[in-house]
């Protein structure tokens, strides 16, 4: 139920995926039809009120003529909703418009509560509208919403299993004076995409821990840099609790009962491991912590409204007001995405680490490159190339955004946030950080397999290699690992839903912010 307060990452993703209907609370719909009687009475009052009664951007100085009625809007929607490049997926377009409903829910459009209703229907019904991906830089997706409201108004067309089966689709409101701006003035597919870059990645993240400990077990590799002793002398809160998952995952105690004798850790090949394996907590709690930074700007900027202007009620003399304001650039939500994506080349690095690691004979005792029997085998030779293939992917998307720069609208707008960038190589990168994981993964299985050890099956690194070998091929004989990868893939969306974990704390902690919580613990 959508109350325009308390709508998450994880629920914009299943909306966008479908398995969740949308349907908009009562109590918010008053809320709306309230701020709505307000910007009728700023009409009626003929209040200099910026994009419904002046045009807008370099235009804000020009009036429009009370004869125009809503001829200014329609305009308005139909010059703005000329994006450019290819048409979004699906997924992407319809989280957009779940974050639409929502912010229109949290009050200060002053659009009619029809217009929530509508959208919300589109959602049920399975259609959306077809939105191209270049048309904003972080100060306002204009044209994604240009293009959802002529699909509204009756002036565009809807996308989807419903509108191509010819069955009905939402019918076409009527366009009133001071709607197009106040549908436009907002970021919600920039917010949509960064929802799904949350819960996609936040799972990859989770599901790290467990291919790395996959990883480290394979090699016979240490449990020292894991140790809680390691942590609490260096108290870096997600690092630890990094390590307190790998602990968690192979097996080991978190702490020692009372007269229990202290029991080693599990012996180690060797003094020390190479980076990818002994550094995993430095370098994935930092990015764990990225992932809880763009939680909590989502928690505020999905519930909020960011109308410019912000339209209501004065609380001291409950005259109608329209409040002009910058709330619309998004700087907080570029800064929490670049941040997100250079902390995950960190982590992906190390995973590529790995599985180099994995190929050596020197750490594994097994032949080189995992492979079988035959004279100069190959076997998992390409993965070290098709990993580093999607790393350098990786990294060209965590450039950072915010490092970019526009001066638009005659110098009125003289900077931008570049959110919408941000998002869209967030999403890019989350893809191919999936694709180095499972790289990892196939390694780890394969060289589990040769050494015929696995980890015990009663702990929940056992049962993932279990479940792994259920679905990853045995053969050992060079082939394409194509359908290796896919498949290990396909497997991460498992390992980050591990519902035997529980979640471990950090060094001497008790209680968890709620982000690193929904990171940790199920």
């Amino acid at each position: 139920m959508l109350n325009g307060r308390d709508l998450d990452a994880d629920a914009v993703s299943r909306i966008a995926e479908g398995t969740m209907a949308p349907a908009v609370h009562p109590a918010a719909l008053e809320a709306m039809e309230h701020t709505r009687c307000a910007a009728r009475k700023l009409t009626a009052e003929g209040a200099r009120v910026y994009g419904r009664s002046t045009g807008v951007g370099a235009h804000r100085g020009t009036v429009v003529e009370e004869r125009d009625g809503d001829g200014h809007d329609l305009r308005l929607l139909r010059s703005h909703a000329g994006g450019v490049g290819e048409p979004l997926p699906a997924r992407q377009v319809r989280a957009m418009m779940a974050v639409r409903i929502n912010q229109l829910l949290a009050g200060g459009s002053g659009l009619r509560p029809e217009i929530a209703e509508t959208i919300a229907a589109a959602l049920r019904a399975g259609v959306h509208p077809a939105v191209t991906e270049y048309g904003a830089v972080g100060t306002g997706d204009l044209t994604a919403l240009a293009q959802l409201g002529l699909a509204l108004f009756g002036h565009g067309v809807w996308e989807g299993s419903t509108a191509d089966a010819g069955k009905p689709v939402p019918e076409a409101l009527r366009i009133e004076r001071g709607d197009a701006l106040a549908l436009l003035s907002s970021s919600a597919l920039t917010l949509g995409q960064s929802a799904l870059v949350s819960h996609d990645l936040g799972g990859l993240l989770r599901a790290a821990h467990v291919v790395a400990a996959l990883s480290l077990y394979a090699i016979d590799g240490s449990l020292e840099p894991y140790a809680p002793e390691v942590h609490r002398a260096h108290p870096h809160p997600a690092i630890g609790r990094s390590a307190a998952y790998v602990r968690r995952l192979l097996g080991v105690p978190e702490r020692r009962p009372a007269g229990v004798p202290e029991q080693p850790l599990p012996p180690s090949a060797r003094v020390q491991d190479p980076f990818g394996f002994r550094c995993f907590p430095q370098v994935h709690g930092p990015a764990t912590e990225a992932w809880a930074g763009l939680e909590r700007v989502l928690s505020i900027d999905l519930n909020s409204a960011t109308e410019n202007p912000l339209i209501g009620w004065d609380e001291v003399t409950g005259a109608a007001v329209a409040q002009h304001h910058g709330g619309f650039f998004a700087a907080p939500l570029t800064l929490a995405l670049d941040q997100l994506c250079l902390a995950t080349l960190g982590t992906a690095r190390l995973s590529a680490a790995r599985l180099s690691g994995l190929c050596r004979p020197e750490l594994t005792g097994l032949r080189s490159f995992l492979a079988d029997g035959a004279s100069a085998g190959s076997g998992v030779m390409i993965l070290e190339y098709s990993a580093s293939a999607a790393l350098a992917e990786v990294q060209a998307c965590a450039t950072p955004a915010a490092l970019g720069h526009a001066v638009l609208a005659h110098g009125l707008e003289e900077a931008a946030s570049f959110a919408t960038q941000a998002a869209r190589k967030a999403l890019r990168l989350t893809e191919a950080y999936r694709l180095v994981l499972g790289c990892e993964l196939v390694a780890a299985v394969r060289a589990l397999r040769q050494r015929g050890a696995a980890p015990d099956p009663t702990v929940p690194a056992g049962r993932a290699y279990a479940r792994a070998a259920a679905v990853l091929d045995p053969a050992m004989a060079d082939r394409p690992l194509t359908d290796d990868v896919a498949a290990a893939t396909g497997l991460l969306a498992e390992f980050a839903e591990f519902a035997e974990l529980g979640g471990p704390g950090g060094p001497d902690e008790t209680d968890e912010p709620d982000a690193f919580a929904k990171l940790y613990a199920i």
